[in-house]
């Protein structure tokens, strides 16, 4: 069976944790922020966790992570 392909878009916005699940950015944190609090924005800027029911699709496009 030949290798699968990873796909590229996927492998630059999540990163896989040493559980198996994946994290990504928050939207909303990229431009117009002048009238975000700055709570908001420092919510922002973490992390989350990729929800269940995308992290088989997640998976299917990073075969190895």
């Amino acid at each position: 069976m030949p290798k699968l392909k990873t796909r590229k878009a996927a492998a630059k916005r999540f990163k896989a944790t040493g559980t198996g699940k994946f994290m990504r950015r928050r939207a909303f944190h990229n431009h117009l922020l002048d009238h975000k609090t700055p709570k908001q924005k420092r919510h922002l800027k973490t992390k989350a966790v990729v929800d269940r029911t995308d992290e088989e699709r997640v998976t299917l496009m990073m075969p190895y992570a």
